[in-house]
């Protein structure tokens, strides 16, 4: 799904997005096991009289760069100059699941994370647990290979080629990409007339060092980590799409969260409004902030081969891109994944609405998935 890679504006991924929802598709996420690291606490006064109806708000999202309005927002504390007083609890998560299980069980109030998992979450819960609130980003997806083993993407057929996880978001659309080719797959097991091997993000460099696969549809930064180590760029998942731009992250709220404490969630709105907005007027400031975060969070920076060209194909946006989310969930149900999903309320955009239009932007749309 094609995004204008030149600027992170165009910005910000093991991980995401759309592994719907079938109770058999439990774990839909980035494609990591639920590993969770809290990160200290950080707030920035500078409103210290602000007083909103909580002491904290917890907030979850990936040591990811599809989750740089999360990394940036709160490295360089634009998020918790909106909330004054309240202060940021960041928690950290490698899995979609286990950041849906921290929501459901009250230890997390909002969180960033890919539409499958929101999704799977919000169908399996008949609406009753989150709400989609905002978008963050758009793009980041590559399929990468082995360019001595494949030249074109017809010599696709036939080879091993991996995704995070089962039914997550780059596993559905390259399940559909398939289709689109005339070839078959078997959804549960990966066989058929190409090998969809799932593999963890972070082992996945490793399985195409020892030629263990021949390629990769994954997400930012490994597909640039798989490019360092001689693979290919053979298509990005932003061509596909008609308008360059796709849902990879997004932000959920606890509905208990948002019915009791609306003015902290729109106090976060706020700081994510302006966080992008840096993000996409500083870029080479926004990357390097994004890298120290990673760098905090996990002892180890990305290296200058990896996120540069990482960076560009990613765009943080506020638009939740919610006629995206539908495709993805359409195309679950075509690739045998999941039944047709009722989504009808899974978005509530009102209070960004709000937000943007004091900032003089633009309102965005739910795509008739709005809550009433």
């Amino acid at each position: 799904m094609g995004i204008p890679r030149k600027t992170l504006r165009r910005s910000i991924a093991t991980a995401a997005a759309l592994p719907l929802l079938i109770g058999a598709l439990a774990s839909c996420g980035y494609g990591a096991e639920a590993e969770k690291n809290d990160a200290p606490a950080k707030n920035v006064a500078d409103d210290a009289g602000k007083k909103l109806s909580a002491s904290e708000v917890r907030i979850g999202y990936f040591p990811n760069l599809t989750h740089a309005t999360a990394l940036v927002g709160i490295q360089e504390g634009l998020i918790a100059k909106e909330l004054g007083s309240t202060t940021i609890k960041p928690q950290t998560f490698n899995a979609g699941p286990s950041e849906i299980e921290a929501l459901n069980g009250g230890s997390l109030d909002i969180g960033f994370i890919g539409p499958s998992p929101s999704i799977n979450a919000y169908v399996k819960s008949k609406g009753s647990n989150l709400r989609i609130i905002s978008g963050s980003a758009s793009g980041g997806v590559k399929l990468v290979v082995n360019p001595d083993k494949i030249k074109t993407l017809d010599d696709i057929r036939g080879k091993k080629i991996a995704t995070p996880q089962k039914g997550n978001t780059q596993d559905v659309a390259f399940l559909n990409w398939i289709g689109t080719k005339g070839w078959t797959v078997d959804p549960e097991s990966g066989k058929g007339d190409v090998s969809v091997v799932r593999t963890d993000n972070k082992v996945t460099p490793d399985a195409f060092k020892q030629s263990s696969i021949d390629g990769a549809w994954v997400p930012e930064p490994t597909a640039s980590k798989l490019v360092s180590q001689g693979a290919k760029v053979l298509l990005d998942e932003t061509d596909l799409w008609p308008d360059k731009k796709f849902v990879i992250t997004n932000i959920i709220v606890s509905q208990k969260f948002l019915q009791e404490h609306g003015d902290v969630v729109e106090a976060v709105l706020r700081g994510t409004v302006k966080t992008n907005e840096w993000i996409n007027a500083n870029q080479d400031k926004a990357k390097a902030s994004a890298n120290a975060a990673l760098k905090t969070l996990s002892g180890k920076e990305l290296e200058a081969g990896v996120i540069d060209p990482a960076w560009p194909s990613i765009l943080v946006t506020d638009d939740p891109l919610a006629g995206t989310l539908k495709t993805e969930a359409d195309w679950a149900v075509k690739a045998k994944l999941i039944q047709t999903p009722d989504l009808n309320g899974i978005y509530d955009l009102k209070l960004l609405n709000k937000v943007l239009k004091a900032a003089g932007k633009p309102e965005v749309s739910d795509a008739g998935l709005g809550a009433k």
